[in-house]
Formats: structure tokens, C-alpha cells, sequence
């Protein structure tokens, strides 16, 4: 009867241990669900906000969507005249910092992290450790010896200058980035490369640079949001409006005698629109990349 009774127990146990998973399932869904919410909302107020017209954004029972969509915010912000320089100076600015910064970071870190993860030289320990200490500055701090030194060099008031300071910016944390991606590729790839006959350089392009693609997209992301977005060095370190970037125009529209919420909201959904669209553009190649395989069979 023993044998009998104890086999009895295993299906109560095993409806018992799905139970659970299903139980951890549903509270871990939930939670997901629940951040993303929360994460989302934010960004959908002031999408929505800025489609609606002053009354009721000012209204004492806000509604999540406008009644009577309008537009005019967004014609203020593009057409509106807010300040001697059109929106698409301020945009074409932002632009080009942004994938200057890019470009200049994605390949100085592209660089130094294989340097680092494939080469053994002095001081290597301690440039990864400098690294580490940068990051741990509040940007903040350096304000005033950046300001310096572009002034020494004749750097304030430029594009030029402003991208310089964001290189250095993006660039310790991409190169912390890669260091991994790098490190992860087989030596034995290129080896196998080097047998075939291919240089240093091709064995870079054909090998390395594939497969570091996905940490190379995820850099950029941070790259170009980085440069996108800062609003603290460009006010301090741009004195013509010609040169002002995005970020910057906002503050155009906070004033003594209250802001403008409908024209902060709408050119805040125009700041954001390039961020998403670079997202989508590179999203797939870091999918493609996570996926791809060095060695075909």
C-alpha cells in the first residue's frame, strides 16, 4: 500500500510545482507590465499634451487625450518665430553633433578596445582603471576647466569645440563597451583569416568589425543620446544663436510669467522623434549582429 500512496503524492506535488511556476509567471508578467507602463506614460503625456490646445491643458480635470487636437503648437515651435534662428538651424545644429559624436567616439572606442582586449602593454591596467575614474566625475565639475580650455583654444562659441567635449564624453563608456564584444571573438577566427591569407586590416573589416557590430550599434545609441540631449555645456559654451542646438531652444519658452506648456511639449516630441528613429534604423543591425555566426557549415 506504501508504494501505492507515495506514488499517489507525486501528481499533487507536480500540479503543485506548476502551480507556482504559473503563479511566478503571472507576477513577473505583471510586473514587466507595470514598468513599462509606468516607463511609457511620461512620454505619452507629453505627446499628448502637445496636440492639445491651451484650455484644456490648463484645465482643472486634465484628460489623457485632447478633445480638440490642434496643431498650433507645433506651428509655433516651427514657424512661430520664437527667436531670431529657425527651428531647422537649431535642428541641423543637434544633427550634426550628434553623429559627429557618433562617428568620432564609435571609432576611437572601436580602436582602443581592441587594443586593450587583444594586446598586453604597460599601463594597460591602469588606462582601463582612468577610464573607470572619468565616469565617476560629475559632469558638472568639469564645466568651468572645459570652459578654460576651450577658451585657450580658441574653441568657444564653435560646433567644433562643443563636439570635442562630447567625444570625450561617449567615448570612455563605449570603450568599456567594446572591450567585451572584442574580447568575446575567438582568436582562433583570426588565425584561421591569417591562414587564408588575409592581412591585419582585412582580417578587421571581414572578422572583428562583424561581430562587434551589436556592442558597436549599442554604443552609438548611448552616443548619439548623449549628444543629442546635453543642454548644460551648450548653454554655457555657445554664446550665438546661430549655434544653439534643440535642447537649448526649450528654454525659449520659460518665462518670468509662467512657460509655455503646449510649445515645451511639442518641440520635447520633436527632440524626441530623431532618438527613436536612429533606434529603429541601427535596431536591426544589432539584432542581425547577435545572430550572425563566423563560420559557415
Amino acid at each position: 500500500m506504501k508504494p501505492s500512496g507515495s506514488a499517489g503524492a507525486r501528481p499533487g506535488g507536480a500540479g503543485d510545482g506548476a502551480r507556482r511556476r504559473r503563479i511566478r509567471k503571472s507576477v513577473l508578467n505583471g510586473t514587466g507590465l507595470l514598468v513599462f507602463f509606468f516607463s511609457v506614460f511620461p512620454v505619452f503625456w507629453m505627446a499628448s499634451t502637445a496636440f492639445k490646445p491651451n484650455n484644456e491643458i490648463f484645465s482643472t480635470t486634465p484628460k489623457p487625450l485632447p478633445s480638440h487636437p490642434t496643431l498650433e503648437h507645433f506651428d509655433l515651435v516651427m514657424n512661430g518665430g520664437i527667436a531670431e534662428v529657425s527651428f531647422w538651424t537649431y535642428f541641423r545644429n543637434s544633427a550634426v553633433l550628434a553623429i559627429a559624436t557618433v562617428v568620432v567616439s564609435s571609432l576611437l572606442a572601436l580602436l582602443a578596445a581592441t587594443a586593450v582586449a587583444r594586446f598586453r602593454f604597460r599601463f594597460r591596467t591602469t588606462f582601463m582603471v582612468m577610464l573607470l575614474v572619468v565616469q565617476m566625475v560629475p559632469l558638472e565639475a568639469l564645466v568651468i576647466p572645459l570652459f578654460l580650455d576651450l577658451k585657450r583654444l580658441d574653441l568657444l562659441n564653435t560646433l567644433p569645440g562643443l563636439m570635442i567635449v562630447y567625444v570625450g564624453f561617449a567615448t570612455p563608456f563605449a570603450i568599456w563597451m567594446l572591450r567585451g564584444f572584442v574580447a568575446a571573438v575567438p582568436r582562433e577566427l583570426e588565425e584561421a583569416a591569417a591562414i587564408d591569407g588575409a592581412g591585419p586590416i582585412r582580417t578587421f573589416f571581414k572578422v572583428m568589425l562583424p561581430l562587434v557590430a551589436p556592442g558597436l550599434v549599442a554604443t552609438s545609441i548611448f552616443s548619439f543620446i548623449t549628444a543629442w540631449n546635453e543642454f548644460i555645456f551648450a548653454f554655457t559654451f555657445l554664446d550665438d544663436q546661430d549655434k544653439y542646438t534643440l535642447p537649448i531652444m526649450l528654454q525659449f519658452f520659460h518665462g518670468r510669467s509662467g512657460n509655455a506648456w503646449g510649445p515645451i511639449m511639442a518641440a520635447s516630441t520633436l527632440l524626441t522623434i530623431p532618438v527613436i528613429a536612429f533606434f529603429l534604423l541601427v535596431q536591426r543591425r544589432m539584432v542581425s549582429g547577435l545572430t550572425a555566426g563566423a563560420v559557415k557549415g
